[in-house]
């Protein structure tokens, strides 16, 4: 099983036990607020919990969509993900649970997982895409070093309206492990 500890986490592969866990987090209205409604449907985080799982015995292995354990007590608290492409770029993405949010575990999660990324498996870019409103996510990428790098106008059309999309990224020659 692939693991990397942190100071307070452990990001490790996607379990069958923790598919009630992460459809609950899919549930809660503050998560669902940037996807579109079809997105969030639980049958849906079911289906991608035994991908993830999946996923995680490919060989050779192209995304890494992990499960944040706390480490003190063990429980699952969200997810972070980086999926590999072509050309030696790869994008990030995150979720956590709304009682950890403002705690800064995201940030040390993304640290660790974008580390590796660059460290291990030789990505030379690093990108995450998320809805313009999105602050956290923002704020997130921007403390990874990550730079703005395009701005997609009326981009995506859910919840009965269009939104726009940024795009940040970080190079492997620009990375500074925080």
């Amino acid at each position: 099983m692939f693991r990397i500890d942190t100071d307070n986490l452990i990001l490790r592969d996607m379990m069958p036990e923790d598919e009630a866990h992460f459809v609950a987090m899919s549930q809660d209205t503050k998560y669902q607020r940037f996807y579109n409604e079809s997105d969030c449907e639980p049958d849906k985080y079911k289906e991608l919990t035994k991908l993830f799982i999946e996923q995680s015995v490919e060989s050779p292995r192209h995304s890494f969509q992990l499960a944040i354990e706390d480490k003190k007590s063990g429980e699952f608290i969200g997810t972070v993900c980086l999926r590999l492409e072509s050309d030696f770029q790869a994008s990030i993405g995150c979720g956590l649970l709304r009682k950890c949010q403002g705690s800064g575990l995201m940030q040390e999660a993304a640290i660790a997982l974008a580390d590796f990324g660059f460290r291990e498996l030789n990505v030379h870019r690093l990108y995450a895409e998320t809805i313009s409103k999105n602050v956290a996510a923002i704020k997130l990428c921007e403390s990874l070093g990550m730079q703005k790098e395009a701005h997609f106008r009326e981009h995506r059309f859910f919840k009965n309206q269009w939104w726009d999309t940024v795009v940040f990224s970080v190079l492997h020659a620009e990375w500074v492990k925080a």
